[in-house]
Protein backbone atom coordinates (compact mmCIF):
# COMPACT_ATOMS: atom_id res chain seq x y z
CA UNK A 1 0.00 0.00 0.00
CA UNK A 2 1.06 3.40 -0.93
CA UNK A 3 -0.02 6.29 1.13
CA UNK A 4 0.96 10.61 0.31
CA UNK A 5 0.86 13.09 2.73
CA UNK A 6 0.93 16.96 2.81
CA UNK A 7 1.46 18.36 5.94
CA UNK A 8 0.21 21.79 4.52
CA UNK A 9 -3.13 20.31 4.77
CA UNK A 10 -3.60 20.98 8.92
CA UNK A 11 -2.18 23.67 10.45
CA UNK A 12 -1.71 21.73 14.01
CA UNK A 13 2.31 21.75 14.06
CA UNK A 14 2.67 18.20 12.70
CA UNK A 15 2.02 16.13 9.71
CA UNK A 16 -1.64 14.37 9.96
CA UNK A 17 -0.09 11.26 9.77
CA UNK A 18 -2.86 8.38 8.55
CA UNK A 19 -4.25 5.79 11.02
CA UNK A 20 -1.53 3.51 9.28
CA UNK A 21 1.33 4.82 11.18
CA UNK A 22 0.05 4.27 14.62
CA UNK A 23 1.25 1.37 16.57
CA UNK A 24 4.42 0.91 13.53
CA UNK A 25 7.93 0.68 13.42
CA UNK A 26 8.07 3.67 10.77
CA UNK A 27 11.28 4.34 8.86
CA UNK A 28 13.10 6.97 7.01
CA UNK A 29 13.99 6.63 3.33
CA UNK A 30 16.12 8.63 1.51
CA UNK A 31 16.48 6.03 -1.41
CA UNK A 32 20.85 5.81 -0.53
CA UNK A 33 22.36 2.43 0.40
CA UNK A 34 22.34 3.25 3.89
CA UNK A 35 18.87 3.71 4.23
CA UNK A 36 18.08 0.50 2.33
CA UNK A 37 20.25 -1.13 5.47
CA UNK A 38 18.45 1.00 7.91
CA UNK A 39 14.85 -0.36 5.80
CA UNK A 40 16.11 -4.00 6.11
CA UNK A 41 16.74 -3.74 10.03
CA UNK A 42 13.20 -2.09 10.45
CA UNK A 43 11.54 -4.68 8.62
CA UNK A 44 13.47 -6.97 10.75
CA UNK A 45 12.75 -5.59 14.09
CA UNK A 46 9.16 -5.47 13.16
CA UNK A 47 8.55 -8.70 11.79
CA UNK A 48 10.31 -10.14 15.65
CA UNK A 49 8.25 -7.75 17.52
CA UNK A 50 4.93 -7.95 15.52
CA UNK A 51 4.74 -4.72 14.34
CA UNK A 52 3.66 -3.26 10.99
CA UNK A 53 6.03 -1.52 9.20
CA UNK A 54 6.06 1.60 7.28
CA UNK A 55 8.42 2.87 5.24
CA UNK A 56 8.57 7.09 5.28
CA UNK A 57 9.96 9.15 2.40
CA UNK A 58 9.59 12.46 2.75
CA UNK A 59 10.40 15.05 -0.62
CA UNK A 60 10.44 18.30 -1.62
CA UNK A 61 10.07 19.77 -5.45
CA UNK A 62 13.78 19.76 -5.39
CA UNK A 63 14.42 16.23 -4.00
CA UNK A 64 11.53 14.41 -5.93
CA UNK A 65 12.26 12.42 -9.45
CA UNK A 66 11.47 14.55 -12.30
CA UNK A 67 8.12 13.36 -13.42
CA UNK A 68 7.02 11.38 -16.48
CA UNK A 69 5.45 15.06 -17.48
CA UNK A 70 8.38 17.08 -17.43
CA UNK A 71 9.29 18.88 -20.19
CA UNK A 72 11.78 21.88 -20.78
CA UNK A 73 9.39 25.12 -20.01
CA UNK A 74 7.29 22.73 -18.04
CA UNK A 75 6.66 22.17 -14.54
CA UNK A 76 4.31 19.23 -13.73
CA UNK A 77 2.12 20.00 -10.68
CA UNK A 78 2.79 18.81 -7.59
CA UNK A 79 0.64 15.82 -7.69
CA UNK A 80 2.66 14.36 -10.81
CA UNK A 81 5.83 14.64 -8.55
CA UNK A 82 4.13 12.60 -5.50
CA UNK A 83 3.37 10.39 -7.76
CA UNK A 84 6.78 9.78 -8.78
CA UNK A 85 7.89 9.91 -5.25
CA UNK A 86 5.76 6.81 -4.47
CA UNK A 87 6.83 5.14 -7.60
CA UNK A 88 10.32 5.63 -6.66
CA UNK A 89 9.84 4.52 -3.29
CA UNK A 90 7.80 1.30 -3.83
CA UNK A 91 10.71 0.22 -6.19
CA UNK A 92 13.29 0.65 -3.59
CA UNK A 93 11.31 -1.15 -1.36
CA UNK A 94 10.63 -4.19 -3.70
CA UNK A 95 14.40 -3.80 -4.38
CA UNK A 96 15.20 -3.72 -0.74
CA UNK A 97 13.16 -6.39 0.61
CA UNK A 98 11.72 -8.12 -2.14
CA UNK A 99 8.03 -8.10 -4.04
CA UNK A 100 6.41 -10.36 -1.60
CA UNK A 101 7.07 -8.40 1.68
CA UNK A 102 6.13 -5.32 0.05
CA UNK A 103 2.30 -6.17 1.09
CA UNK A 104 2.77 -6.33 4.18
CA UNK A 105 4.75 -2.49 4.28
CA UNK A 106 3.13 0.49 3.92
CA UNK A 107 5.16 3.30 1.83
CA UNK A 108 4.40 6.95 2.72
CA UNK A 109 5.79 9.95 0.86
CA UNK A 110 5.50 12.83 2.46
CA UNK A 111 6.20 16.52 1.33
CA UNK A 112 7.96 17.66 3.80
CA UNK A 113 11.81 18.12 5.35
CA UNK A 114 12.86 14.22 6.44
CA UNK A 115 13.12 15.53 10.13
CA UNK A 116 9.66 16.98 10.51
CA UNK A 117 7.98 13.91 8.84
CA UNK A 118 9.80 11.49 11.33
CA UNK A 119 9.28 13.27 14.28
CA UNK A 120 5.77 13.94 13.36
CA UNK A 121 5.30 10.12 12.81
CA UNK A 122 6.69 9.97 15.87
CA UNK A 123 3.88 10.98 17.83
CA UNK A 124 1.96 7.67 17.38
CA UNK A 125 4.66 5.54 15.98
CA UNK A 126 5.87 2.26 18.80
CA UNK A 127 9.37 3.04 17.06
CA UNK A 128 11.06 5.32 14.50
CA UNK A 129 13.85 4.00 12.60
CA UNK A 130 17.03 6.06 10.61
CA UNK A 131 20.08 5.29 9.52
CA UNK A 132 22.69 6.83 11.26
CA UNK A 133 23.59 9.46 8.12
CA UNK A 134 21.76 9.83 4.86
CA UNK A 135 23.22 10.43 1.25
CA UNK A 136 24.99 13.04 1.55
CA UNK A 137 27.19 12.55 4.48
CA UNK A 138 29.65 10.24 4.40
CA UNK A 139 32.06 10.44 7.08
CA UNK A 140 29.65 12.03 9.88
CA UNK A 141 28.82 9.77 13.08
CA UNK A 142 25.32 11.01 12.99
CA UNK A 143 23.56 12.90 10.18
CA UNK A 144 21.69 16.17 11.19
CA UNK A 145 18.44 13.83 10.17
CA UNK A 146 18.95 11.42 12.90
CA UNK A 147 20.22 14.06 15.58
CA UNK A 148 17.17 15.94 15.02
CA UNK A 149 14.99 12.88 15.67
CA UNK A 150 16.59 11.65 18.41
CA UNK A 151 16.08 14.88 19.90
CA UNK A 152 12.86 15.91 19.16
CA UNK A 153 10.97 12.03 18.94
CA UNK A 154 8.00 11.52 20.67
CA UNK A 155 8.31 7.58 21.05
CA UNK A 156 11.90 5.18 21.15
CA UNK A 157 14.26 5.72 17.76
CA UNK A 158 16.77 3.18 16.33
CA UNK A 159 19.89 4.42 14.89
CA UNK A 160 21.30 2.18 12.89
CA UNK A 161 25.28 2.37 11.38
CA UNK A 162 26.08 2.15 7.89
CA UNK A 163 27.67 -1.31 7.67
CA UNK A 164 31.18 -0.44 7.64
CA UNK A 165 31.21 2.98 8.05
CA UNK A 166 31.91 5.30 11.09
CA UNK A 167 30.60 4.30 14.07
CA UNK A 168 29.12 1.50 13.19
CA UNK A 169 32.07 -1.05 14.74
Amino acid sequence: MTESVDPRAQAGGHVPFPDSVAGCVVVGDDGSAESAHAVRWAAATALAHGYPLVVLRAWSLTSAPRPQTWRPGFVPGEDEFAESVEAALRRDVEATLGVPTLGAVTCLSVHDTPDAALVAASHTAELVVVGSHGRHLARALLGSTADHVVRHAHCPVAVVPTPGGAGSG
